[in-house]
């Protein structure tokens, strides 16, 4: 006698289709570069996440910005430009520039919500002393907060309080983070 088939317990997968339309892809916002100059255009610090510039492109291209940026101030707020085919969002220190890159594609919002991330983080980290020598103090928390906001160029957190927690080690709400309690509290 033949046994009837037995249902499959695995969930049947779907069918896979490719997009129809440009409204089908998933857009995620890349940054091309973070960058922070001082007053002269030296390299405080760079972070680039495109490979195909050489070293001495990456120079040229910082040294572009600082032409172009020399006599502006953005103190309170971010300003937009587009320099070498890309979109750059600036803002300004004591005697420093912090510039958020990317592509002519991108929404220039977004790049300006990472780069007041960033801006308000170090502001907080360093007590509002953003000039050189402060930010080459603590040069490692510049660091640990680009790599909170910005992974590969991929944006990952903008809100300000929760990346200067995060530097801090503090966890997102400011708390101890997680599997660091002490024995009286586990």
């Amino acid at each position: 006698p033949a046994q009837p088939p037995r249902a499959s317990s695995a969930p049947s997968a779907a069918p896979r289709r490719a997009p129809s339309s440009a409204m089908d892809e998933v857009l995620v916002p890349a940054i091309s570069a973070v960058i922070l100059l001082d007053d002269e255009g030296q390299r405080i610090y760079a972070k680039h996440f495109t490979t195909d510039l050489s070293k001495a492109e990456q120079l040229a291209a910082e040294a572009a910005l600082h032409k172009k940026t020399k006599g502006i101030s953005a103190r309170t707020d971010s300003d937009v430009m587009l320099v070498d085919q890309q979109v750059t969002v600036f803002r300004s220190g004591s005697d420093c520039k912090f510039f958020v890159v990317g592509s002519a594609e991108e929404n220039e919002l977004v790049l300006a919500g990472v780069l007041d991330a960033l801006f308000e983080t170090v502001s907080t980290l360093l007590r509002s002393q953003l000039d050189r020598a402060t930010i080459l103090d603590h040069l490692e928390l510049v660091m640990l907060t680009v790599d909170e906001v910005v992974d590969h160029g991929n944006v990952l957190e903008i809100d300000s309080a929760a990346v200067a927690n995060r530097v801090l080690m503090r966890g997102v709400d400011g708390g101890q983070p997680r599997g660091q309690a002490g024995v009286g509290l586990a």
